[in-house]
């Protein structure tokens, strides 16, 4: 009773064959690898000849503004990714993976503004809670000044990776597999997949790739309980403006951060003691979601 409005994403997810959706897979992966390699390339036309290498390190990094700005724009591919492979697989517009644009943006409002305020209460606490101070990102003018870039671009990354892991994909196995378990719990996996970086995180790599996947299980939950993707994006977002343009750990991904914690993502003891706080902020955060859809 409580997933009856998924109805609304699922009634449009024509041709549910789950060989349709491998293979839709494969074409949103290649589409969005394809534009990636587009992106990078047309951003060296304006560089200087050989910065090739430096930019691509600038975007791993992603400790300056501007390689986080193009990591985040980056993202997008992924979404135009999962769009394409829609409309090629399934005769899907893009629309049809967000739902009815009214009621998807109604929604987005109301869990942006309850999820948003819930991660910001949640971030003072444990900001509060921490024994060492926080240090210094971007100067406050600066900061606010990239606030109509970083805004935007943040947005488009949380809704690129929606589409793609829920609008997409779970909206799909759902027309195909009844049992709301399966696509819970499969689009979360290949979430939690895509976060699993042992490059960055060292040997936590594991727990956070869980929390992806818990992350995931929240989101798809909106998902179903909402019958559109503005939830599920409002969420998103909201758990993404907080760690990446409030305060963002030392060193890579802190470009648009204010503030950052004073330990890097390769900073295994750190990231697990942080770990615990983090599974209570989801857990507040999407119950604050969840009281938003019920007024």
């Amino acid at each position: 009773m409580s997933y009856r409005p998924f109805v609304m994403l699922t009634a449009t997810a024509r041709r549910p064959e789950l060989w349709r959706l491998a293979l839709g897979l494969c074409v949103a992966i290649a589409v969005s690898f394809v534009l990636g390699q587009m992106l990078f390339a047309i951003v060296t036309l304006f560089l200087p000849p050989g910065s090739d290498s430096a930019l691509a390190d600038a975007i791993r990094r992603a400790d300056a503004p501007a390689g986080m700005l193009l990591l985040l724009a980056s993202m997008v591919t992924m979404g135009v990714g999962a769009i394409a492979a829609a409309r090629a697989l399934h005769g899907r517009s893009a629309i049809t993976l967000i739902g009815p644009p009214p009621v998807a943006l109604h929604q987005f409002i109301r869990v942006g503004l309850a999820a948003g305020a819930a991660a910001l209460v949640a971030a003072a606490v444990t900001i509060w809670a921490q024994s060492t101070p926080l240090t210094p990102g971007l100067a406050p003018l600066r900061w606010l000044a990239l606030l109509p870039l970083t805004l935007p671009a943040i947005l488009l990354q949380t809704a690129s990776e929606e589409l793609f892991f829920r609008g997409y994909l779970q909206t799909q196995l759902a027309a195909r597999l009844p049992q709301p378990w399966v696509w819970l719990s499969l689009p979360s996996a290949l979430f939690a997949l895509g976060h699993y970086a042992p490059g960055t995180y060292g040997s936590a790599a594991i727990y956070v790739a869980l929390w992806a996947f818990l992350f995931g299980l929240a989101a798809a939950d909106l998902t179903a309980r909402s019958g559109t993707l503005g939830p599920a994006m409002a969420l998103h977002f909201a758990n993404n403006l907080v760690a990446l343009a409030l305060v963002a750990p030392e060193g890579q991904m802190s470009g648009l951060a204010l503030m950052r914690w004073p330990f890097a993502l390769d900073d295994a003891t750190m990231l697990m003691r942080m770990l615990p706080l983090d599974l209570i902020t989801l857990l507040i955060t999407w119950l604050a979601a969840r009281l938003a859809l019920r007024r």
